[in-house]
């Protein structure tokens, strides 16, 4: 949850744009509302495309940006932003146009305390902050993956999102003491007020490990689940606070909620105090966050005299789902659906602008402050009645980001639910009631005719059936025939032949055993006392596939055709078996090299063909890196081709281990490779990599448990630097490998001409 308002188009500001970052921060509420224009330069600490989220900062300043572009932004570039303010919990900016200027340095990450971020001193400020590591995991984010940690720090707990769903990268970080550099945001309720502390992190090289844990979480020793809690141990220094309003609800022993103007906070009580709804009152207890609202815990309640009750604020269905209102005294009208007594609570199903929503009044408790033992009746509404509903506001999570929120309405008493119209009279149940009546007129009717006409229809109908039950099993065995062809999932075409063999055994139970798969069918729900019979599946070959089963019912005589039912079966498996085995063979000898089982040239240059489409249209780059062992032919003239297959394929392992996820790695000849990285930013990146794969010749390869050293050379090129099309980008690449192994040939050569003088 970002310290931002959802987005909005952005309107069509007039007048001098604000032209620094410091003038945009230094705009108040009102202002950011006019919707300012903006123009100014500011350096990106954080961007997350996909949500349009972006923090820009100028080593003073920070704010939070609405941003849609196609930009690949990352930390450190300088960009042009044109735009408008907006008002949130602090003013912001939503994007018209953004341009990038060029790549420097993010500015010096700020260090920056629990206590400076929760009173929101570093708000959308790129900082740096230490802390321990409670809680590592993957979760989603706008429906993506992400590493979201939670770091104790000095004073309380932070949440960390970092855009990486490598869970490799977390394995070993719980209760490590970590330094961690982003953006810090708040978050928030459907009221923006901020009830936590969030930190943005691109990648994990933002993180630096301080020291590492005393002992892996997951080697600890078993605790017995009774004992738990003696390894808790809790150092709390977080002040009391006293807060004044008007009671809006009031449930002794459990809790009450004050509201002031459109504020309101629900304070957690055990005190049984005679308080009633409209008092105003003061309310101590310690500040927490529960589901996402803030509360007073361990609180108490006491009056300051007066009654001043709170109007109700009359809302629809949408407003209330937004958050903006929990906790506060409303009302909404809606139609009853039915209502129920509970055990704890009397609740009415309400339906308002074409939602469901629950209303409930709690039963006190005996031991309650004057209250009854048996709880009052609970007044009959008809359904279809038209009311009015007043209560307190509670929503099941306090994120207000992401869209409307579960909520229902908590009510004082069961005059909470006024009735404003009665239901007509024509409705629902009358409806039914008449429509009864008709229908039992029909079915005598129907009775009657159908009496006269079944002994005329009943042999019509059981050839028709006969025939049509026949040409179903012909078209059912055809269909699975051009299933087998079409080269569909291997588990769909078993799973409809085990259909074709119960279709043709009476509805029998089958399944298909396949090696030590999972069985495909319904075998497994089939009677105990079932007679089973089984067939087995064998290929053209005779190697057998796995066991057709059936299960017949004991009490009724098997089909007559039960062995060709399974023949035809087992035959149609063992067809669909082999064609899909045949199929998936084609396809790896097609793209891969068979002796190092990395792709081959085809599989690149089709790889490469799509990556050089992909670039031209999002002016992307990549690059391909061109291996070629160094006298490779030597290995195979002095220790044969069974020794040079194998270092062939001990050099492959080694190069794929050095690229990164997404990049290819393909044998395009006898002792030549190529790699093409699709992510980089420049030669830099692609000259690191490539380092990268030179290095990994270092050590010697050990083939048949002898040691051998083996070299290579590497040559580069960058799309669209050094070409624009497959041929051009392979011939640069080339042409820097060949003259660079020249170059390292004529320095062995004068290294060796040194030595000998």
């Amino acid at each position: 949850m970002l310290s931002a308002c959802a987005l909005s188009a952005p309107g069509q500001p007039t007048g001098n744009p604000l032209r620094s970052l410091r003038d945009v921060v230094a705009v108040s509420h009102q202002d950011a509302a006019r919707e300012l224009p903006v123009a100014f330069e500011a350096t990106v600490t954080y961007f997350r495309g996909y949500e349009k989220t972006l923090f820009v900062d100028d080593g003073e300043n920070a704010i939070y940006v609405g941003a849609t572009t196609t930009l690949r932004l990352v930390p450190g570039d300088r960009i042009l932003i044109h735009g408008s303010t907006r008002d949130s919990f602090r003013p912001i900016v939503i994007a018209s146009e953004i341009s990038l200027l060029r790549h420097e340095n993010p500015p010096a990450p700020a260090p920056a305390s629990y206590a400076a971020m929760i009173r929101s001193d570093f708000d959308c400020r790129y900082v740096t902050i230490h802390g321990r590591v409670v809680s590592a995991t993957m979760t989603l984010s706008s429906g993506r993956s992400v590493t979201a940690l939670e770091l104790r720090m000095e004073g309380g707990y932070v949440g960390v999102t970092i855009d990486s769903d490598d869970p490799a990268r977390f394995k070993n970080m719980l209760d490590s003491e970590v330094a961690i550099t982003g953006v810090a945001s708040g978050m928030f309720d459907g009221k923006m007020q901020q009830t936590g502390i969030l930190i943005h992190v691109s990648t994990f090289n933002e993180i630096k490990m301080i020291s590492a844990p005393a002992i892996d979480a997951w080697a600890l020793p078993l605790t017995s689940m009774g004992r738990v809690l003696e390894r808790s141990y809790v150092v709390d220094r977080s002040e009391r606070v006293r807060v004044r309003g008007v009671i809006t609800y009031y449930r002794p022993t459990k809790m009450a909620v004050l509201q002031d103007g459109n504020r309101s906070i629900r304070v957690l009580t055990p005190q049984i105090a005679p308080l009633r709804v409209g008092d105003r009152a003061d309310g101590i207890g310690i500040p927490s966050v529960e589901n996402g609202f803030l509360t007073l815990v361990m609180g108490e309640i006491r009056g300051t005299g007066g009654n001043e009750p709170v109007a109700p604020q009359p809302l629809h269905w949408k407003q209330l789902a937004s958050g903006e209102y929990a906790f506060n005294l409303v009302s909404m009208e809606g139609v009853v659906v039915t209502q129920v007594r509970e055990h704890a609570q009397d609740v009415y199903i309400i339906s308002a602008d074409g939602n469901l929503l629950s209303a409930a009044v709690r039963h006190p408790f005996v031991y309650e402050w004057n209250a009854p033992r048996d709880p009052p009746p609970m007044p009959l509404i008809r359904p279809g009645s038209r009311v009015r509903i007043t209560g307190v506001d509670m929503l099941d999570d306090g994120n207000p980001f992401n869209g409307a929120m579960a909520f229902g309405i908590l009510m004082r008493t069961a005059q909470d639910v006024q009735v404003l119209a009665q239901p007509p009279w024509f409705d629902v149940r009358h409806l039914a009631q008449i429509a009864g009546g008709l229908s039992f007129v029909v079915l005598i009717v129907a009775i009657w005719g159908g009496l006269l006409r079944r002994k005329v229809h009943r042999q019509a109908a059981a050839i028709a059936r006969r025939t049509e039950a026949e040409a179903m099993l012909e078209r059912r065995r055809s269909q699975i025939l051009e299933d087998i062809n079409s080269n569909r999932p291997l588990d769909e075409l078993l799973h409809g032949i085990a259909d074709f063999v119960s279709l043709n055994l009476n509805g029998a139970c089958c399944s298909l055993q396949v090696a030590n798969s999972v069985p495909i069918g319904n075998f497994a729900s089939a009677p105990q006392t079932a007679h089973m019979a089984r067939h087995e599946i064998r290929s053209r070959e005779g190697r057998l596939h796995g066991t057709l089963l059936a299960a017949i019912d004991p009490m009724s005589h098997p089909p007559s055709n039960l062995s060709d039912v399974l023949n035809t079966g087992a035959r149609l498996a063992a067809l669909a078996i082999d064609n899909h085995s045949l199929y998936s063979d084609l396809v790896h000898r097609s793209e891969f090299d068979l002796l190092t089982d990395i792709y081959n040239r085809f599989s690149l240059e089709k790889h490469l063909d799509i990556l050089i489409d992909e670039a031209r249209l999002k002016r992307a780059c990549f690059g391909v890196a061109y291996i070629d062992m160094d006298d490779f032919k030597q290995i195979n003239d002095r220790h044969g081709h069974r020794i040079g297959d194998l270092c062939l394929q001990q050099v492959a392992e080694r190069m794929k281990r050095q690229l990164r996820p997404g990049d290819v790695l393909a044998r395009i000849g006898g002792d030549e490779f190529a790699a093409v990285a699709s992510d980089v930013r420049g030669r830099a990146d692609m000259e690191e990599i490539a380092a990268r794969l030179e290095r990994c010749f270092d050590e010697p390869f050990f083939l048949d448990g002898y040691p051998m050293r083996v070299s290579a050379s590497v040559g580069l090129s960058i799309y669209p630097e050094n070409g624009t099309t497959r041929d051009a980008l392979f011939g640069a690449a080339d042409a820097a490998m060949y003259a660079g192994k020249s170059r390292r040939r004529h320095i062995e050569a004068i290294a060796h001409s040194a030595q000998q003088t």
